[in-house]
């Protein structure tokens, strides 16, 4: 790999070159990291600590809040570092280590997505046999599978990266590591890498997106069966979990469902789905969620005394 390869640091050019810019957008990503940490860990210590969210759904978003906390963690320190330093470099190794923290937390949250769908689907149609069958044994399993198939997707993207030749340039017209800008600088024909990139990253995408809007659709299909009060609860919960769907998956079609190039619009729709999104997830699920709310509240106060 040395031999193919002669860069051993990248320049990102980030989001912008204005030096008024700059500063305006540290301020910003400053206080969306702090807001971002802050609800995300809010949640998981919410979920630790409080005896009444022994749900699975809760076990869940717990996991879910922890890996948004450490997916912004590998992106956006270093974006804010970089609007403040004059030299907005990146290792060789330090690059590749960001491509596949990337891809691992994204590919596990997808699927953790996936996953919090199922448990909608059985709490609300399979009620009876819901906490038979989501029991703890169970929801450590479909996790670890989360965990085990977001390193699988990241491991695909980490290869190609690595296999890929550098011979100079090494200006990243972005503000991360990502493949298609890393295919833009490769001194060879990146054609076929990219149509795998498109089916690694796209196609999963569009797949796993479909699928949820469907199994969201069966499960809005069924609350005629339940009472008012239960349609609400359903209806308030899986509209948190549509909304952090769509904000999630549709930033991330638009990227990776086409042929490899880079738009200028893709840094902006990357800072969505990469920085605004994990600070969004917190404020969607617990201003949804009467009983986290609750437990917020009853946490909080204990705090105080």
């Amino acid at each position: 790999m040395e031999q193919r390869n002669n860069v051993t640091e990248f320049v990102l050019l980030g989001l912008t070159q204005s030096p008024q810019g700059q500063k305006t957008l540290f301020v910003v990503f400053l206080f969306i990291y702090i807001v971002t940490m802050v609800g995300n860990l809010l949640i998981v210590v919410t979920v630790v600590v409080s005896p009444t969210l022994d749900a699975p759904m809760y076990f869940f978003l717990g996991y879910l809040s922890f890996m948004d906390a450490v997916y912004s963690t590998t992106i956006t320190p270093n974006m804010i570092i970089d609007l403040v330093c004059e030299k907005k470099s990146i290792s060789f190794q330090a690059c590749m280590s960001q491509l596949f923290m990337e891809h691992l937390f994204g590919g596990a949250e997808i699927l953790l997505l996936v996953i919090m769908a199922y448990d909608r689907y059985m709490a609300i149609c399979k009620p009876l046999h819901y906490l038979t069958i989501m029991n703890q044994r169970v929801c450590t399993l479909l996790l670890l599978l989360a965990w085990v198939g977001g390193f699988l997707h990241a491991v695909v993207q980490l290869f190609f990266a690595l296999n890929l030749p550098f011979c100079g340039p090494n200006v990243i017209d972005h503000f991360m590591c990502d493949m298609y800008p890393l295919l833009k600088l490769a001194c060879t024909d990146t054609y076929i890498i990219g149509l795998t990139v498109v089916a690694n990253d796209g196609a999963m995408c569009v797949v796993i997106f479909v699928l949820l809007l469907i199994s969201y659709g069966v499960i809005l299909h069924s609350l005629k069966n339940l009472s008012q009060q239960g349609k609400r609860k359903a209806l308030s919960t899986c509209g948190s979990h549509i909304t952090v769907v769509v904000l999630y998956f549709v930033p991330c079609i638009f990227i990776y469902v086409r042929p490899p190039c880079t738009l200028p619009i893709d840094k902006s729709l990357t800072v969505f789905y990469t920085v605004i999104t994990p600070m969004l997830n917190p404020l969607i699920y617990t201003l949804r969620n009467g009983e986290m709310k609750s437990a917020m509240q009853k946490l909080w106060t204990r705090k105080r005394k």
